[in-house]
């Protein structure tokens, strides 16, 4: 069933755009990256697993994109069919802090966990891979992977709380 609905909505988005194209319609030159799915298109019954790998492919599917500079919450928040759950970073991590779910300084984060950087007063996060790597913004200036710490002044890791 799932399926179907992607390939109808999916025909139903060409047909729209080729009709606008047809009118002289045309989508703006420097659109906005595509909103997250709502909370109720995400699978609630997907295990912690399920989720952990599909983030990483919503992440990997980005690699080399700049469409997300300056917005590492909303990435990682995205990247688990979320948004809008924290203003910042460093919120997230204060929050994982306060409810005794950060793992201080630790760098073997297993995968799908959240990862965070005091790099400014928003703070920065990014996703593991449960391998020392992890996915996020900023990586050479855009969307990338690489080795933990990466960044200066790590602060650890906490799971997801959304």
């Amino acid at each position: 069933m799932r399926s179907f609905l992607v390939r109808a909505a999916t025909t139903t988005a060409t047909a729209l755009l080729g009709g606008a194209m047809l009118l002289g319609i045309g989508l703006p030159a420097h659109a906005a990256p595509a909103p997250a799915p709502t909370t109720a298109a995400v699978d609630t019954a997907a295990t912690p697993q399920a989720r952990a790998d599909n983030a990483i492919a919503w992440f990997s599917s980005r690699n080399g994109s700049t469409a997300y500079q300056g917005y590492c919450e909303k990435a990682v928040e995205n990247s688990y069919g979320r948004t809008g759950i924290y203003a910042s970073a460093i919120a997230n991590w204060n929050d994982a802090v306060r409810r005794g779910a950060a793992h201080r300084g630790d760098l073997n984060p297993p995968k799908g966990a959240l990862v965070f950087w005091n790099i400014s007063s928003y703070g920065h996060v990014g996703l593991a891979t449960g391998d020392g790597n992890f996915w996020a913004t900023s990586v050479n200036g855009r969307i990338g992977k690489a080795r933990l710490p990466y960044f200066a002044n790590y602060l650890g890791w906490a799971q997801p709380n959304f």
